[in-house]
């Protein structure tokens, strides 16, 4: 009896060693494909970026890229993130913005590509054309250098003001002579739900389709073929250099494909443009 039991609890040992060994051959080859993955972390706003960025996601696939989409709601933490190194890229904004926010901050971000342009509009709960708005009327545009001179120049072309001759969309709140209505600068994340409290609002292209505003709500907005569309084009932000790195020449090309200029002009209709 005591045979049979040390020969059994041999047998049990041993097999034990057997299952040990074969788990231990295929750490190594799990370990070995988490290091040879390839991912990029991409930050975007939620409309147009993450939404593009999605179908973007299984083309990078095909090429052995894993592509992480981390959605923000301002303009300031992508820029931030990508600078500290927690983003790989992000897609979001537009150069004049970039250039603007590197002065600012004394950050040194580059970019690869232009991918679409978002026009920027007047649009109100209140009015349904520019001839209905009051004297000392409320409107309200972005605070930030280079979106507020471009709502500034949508205002002037709707009649609501007038700026300083030769200005357009390097025009600031000091470069307005006459006016109608009165501006009010507030962040372009909140402009959206600002509308509600005041007359009117020029919103950002990707606010303006998050709230489901169409290009059809503007009371005026810019013309998707004007010089805008090229000076405020949507960029791939990156680290200068590291736009030479595989993956990001990868990415671009994606961005760049048949497939998410379909669907950008499928799904926004004119609310975004793609620029390629």
């Amino acid at each position: 009896m005591k045979k049979r039991l040390v020969f059994v609890l041999a047998c049990l040992f041993s097999l034990s060693l057997l299952l040990t060994g074969c788990g231990g051959q295929k750490e190594p080859a799990k370990q070995e494909a988490a290091r040879d993955s390839k991912v990029l972390k991409v930050g975007a706003t939620p409309v147009p970026h993450a939404e593009i960025l999605k179908v973007v996601k299984p083309l990078l696939e095909k090429e052995g890229i894993q592509l992480e989409i981390v959605e923000f709601n301002d303009y300031v933490q992508p820029n931030l993130a990508l600078n500290d190194k927690q983003l790989d890229a992000n897609y979001f904004q537009h150069l004049p913005y970039l250039e603007d926010f590197n002065k600012q901050k004394g950050l040194d971000l580059t970019y690869t590509a232009k991918i679409h342009f978002e026009p920027m509009g007047l649009y109100s709960k209140k009015v349904k054309s520019v001839t209905e708005f009051k004297a000392g009327d409320k409107i309200g545009i972005p605070n930030d250098p280079t979106n507020g001179g471009r709502a500034l120049a949508v205002l002037e072309k709707a009649g609501l003001l007038k700026l300083k001759e030769g200005v357009g969309i390097n025009a600031t709140v000091r470069d307005i002579v006459e006016k109608k209505v009165e501006v009010v600068e507030l962040e372009a994340a909140q402009l959206p739900r600002s509308v509600e409290d005041l007359a009117g609002a020029v919103i950002n292209g990707n606010f303006a389709a998050q709230a489901k505003f169409t290009p059809a709500d503007a009371l005026v907005a810019e013309d998707a073929k004007s010089q805008a569309a090229d000076t405020y084009g949507n960029i791939l932000a990156v680290r200068k250099g590291d736009e030479n790195r595989e993956e990001i020449k990868k990415l671009t090309e994606a961005l760049q494909s048949p497939e998410v200029k379909k669907f950008i002009e499928d799904t926004y209709k004119g609310a975004v443009v793609p620029t390629f």
